[in-house]
């Protein structure tokens, strides 16, 4: 007989390399199949991310305003396109996302996945609708993963064939005014393979991305960091290594430099063959436990 066991909020899977433990951010949140792209406000007052179907056929993003995870919402900006990758800025007053919803109100056909923000005057005001980055940052390729310094400067992901590989991490520099056109970044970050969803630290002093089946990998995508030298460049990337890493995907960072959490999504899964006891124990089974699909995680971590 298989004895039914609850798990805590906060699930022990393996230890971070400062020896903490990674955790699913939250056990509620297993009602949804896939979610992925998390980020937190400075006040943890709110959270945001992004839920998806088992295939990723369609793509929206919730948002959860209390800290125990009840009652999240679909925003509602929401519609028949695809929505991702939110990321809140410093003062909490434009959120940005990547979305393949068309880029004027007069079209009605999705186009390339493209930067967008929204805005509000302050946490309890609606959002507005959405804004289209222009095309001093959105290129004719696949834009994703927007990320902000506090300087302003934007890194993201493009699909481009300028690029070194598939998906090269890019930037583009804030002036007070506008944006420069999108810069690569060197070749300590990028690689003639996959680079993407970069989170920047706040200060720009470190980089924490995705390479996907790299050299010193686990396997499939595995996080990495690369912190700048004294001259202000790009060091070489290091693998965040295996007690965080796994065979599966790892991807999306999000670091909160307040509490030193890094929150991160994968795909890991520890499901094993066994005999159930009836239909209620394995649907508890493959719901509970990483199963496979996209979850959150989280662990504290110092950079």
């Amino acid at each position: 007989m298989r004895k039914k066991v609850l798990l805590p909020l906060l699930i022990l899977m393996s230890e971070s390399l400062s020896g903490q433990a990674v955790q699913l951010v939250s056990q509620d949140l297993n009602k949804f199949q896939n979610l992925r792209d998390f980020c937190i406000s400075s006040d943890e007052s709110e959270a945001y991310f992004t839920i998806q179907s088992p295939n990723q056929d369609l793509s929206q993003l919730v948002c959860v305003k209390n800290k125990n995870w009840s009652n999240p919402e679909l925003l509602p900006f929401c519609d028949g396109y695809a929505y991702m990758e939110p990321f809140l800025s410093k003062d909490g007053r434009r959120l940005y996302f990547a979305s393949d919803r068309p880029k004027t109100e007069s079209e009605s056909l999705k186009s390339d996945f493209d930067l967008w923000y929204v805005e509000r005057s302050n946490k309890n005001s609606p959002w507005s609708k959405p804004v289209n980055m222009g095309n001093q940052v959105n290129t004719e390729g696949n834009e994703f993963y927007p990320t902000l310094a506090d300087n302003g400067n934007l890194y993201f992901t493009l699909e481009s064939a300028s690029g070194l590989g598939k998906d090269d991490i890019y930037c583009c520099i804030w002036d007070g005014t506008v944006y420069s056109r999108p810069v690569l970044l060197n070749k300590n970050i990028n690689s003639e393979g996959f680079e993407f969803n970069a989170f920047i630290a706040k200060d720009e002093t470190f980089l924490l991305y995705t390479k996907y089946n790299a050299k010193d990998g686990m396997g499939s995508g595995d996080l990495y960091v690369s912190k700048k030298n004294e001259k202000g460049e790009w060091g070489v990337a290091e693998n965040l290594g295996s007690t965080l890493n796994t065979r599966y995907m790892e991807y999306c960072p999000f670091y909160d430099p307040q509490t030193n959490t890094l929150y991160f999504t994968s795909r890991r899964s520890t499901l094993i063959p066994e005999k159930f006891e009836d239909l209620n124990a394995f649907q508890d089974c493959i719901t509970g436990s990483e199963n496979g699909l996209s979850k959150l995680y989280k662990c504290k971590m110092s950079f």
